[in-house]
């Protein structure tokens, strides 16, 4: 029996906030493998790589086509308008400048209230639709230092969304410990080489949106730094294998 093809463990229903990128999408393989039935959410919040978006819903369609006992349990997928966050904010990964090293010690791709914002809407959207866990690619091991990726960040809105909407709402993060090297071991660990290869072919990670370029890790500019960090990881667990 492949890994795909194992029965989930879990009863719950389990909503993925999927980008199209290759973090998320290694959780949506995880919640599929292991919860009765999943259901994606994403965020048009007027990022720049806004192919990502289009990235995402290819992501689902390749997976139900090489994963069919996945697909049984992929249910509906939504998209929630956040581009208030564009109104809020003057980040790289919105606005047409430079992406750098800013003097509070934070990059300038970084989007203030972000994931706070995600996966606020993302709870009442569970809420409404019976689901009872949020599962997002927040990383505190490889990661550009984001607050709102932080554990202790992630376990305190678990409790707040909990509280907030009188009913359990669990937050998982299982990238959180693990770098980009792990995560690509993991995608093999649950899908093999064809999920491997979906990651590389359909995900989008450049922060420039650029797709023009298909390197032996995916699509993207090279040297942007979700790039650099793709590339690298790729590049550790190819030699690892």
């Amino acid at each position: 029996m492949t890994p795909a093809a194992r029965q989930p463990q879990d009863a719950r229903t389990a909503l993925v906030l999927l980008s199209g990128g290759q973090d998320s999408s290694a959780c949506l393989a995880w919640a599929l493998q292991r919860y009765a039935r999943v259901e994606t959410v994403g965020f048009d919040y007027g990022q720049r790589h806004l192919i990502e978006l289009d990235c995402r819903l290819t992501v689902r369609a390749e997976l139900c086509k090489a994963f069919p006992d996945w697909a049984a349990r992929l249910g509906a997928d939504h998209l929630l308008d956040l581009r208030l966050l564009a109104q809020l904010s003057d980040s790289a990964l919105i606005s047409e400048r430079a992406i750098e090293w800013q003097a509070n010690g934070l990059p300038s791709t970084f989007v203030p209230g972000r994931n706070l914002l995600f996966l606020t809407f993302a709870a009442a959207l569970a809420y409404r639709r019976g689901a009872s866990v949020l599962v997002g690619g927040m990383c505190e091991t490889d990661y550009s230092g984001y607050p709102d990726c932080r554990d202790n960040t992630l376990k305190a809105m678990q409790v707040a969304l909990s509280l907030g909407l009188d009913t359990p709402m669990a937050v998982e993060t299982p990238l959180m410990w693990l770098n980009k090297a792990q995560t690509w071991a993991l995608t093999e660990q649950l899908g093999g080489s064809a999920l491997t290869e979906l990651v590389v072919e359909h995900t989008h990670t450049c922060y420039l949106g650029t797709r023009g370029v298909r390197h032996a890790w995916g699509y993207g500019c090279g040297s942007c730094p979700a790039c650099s960090l793709r590339a690298a990881g790729f590049k550790a667990w190819a030699a690892a294998c």
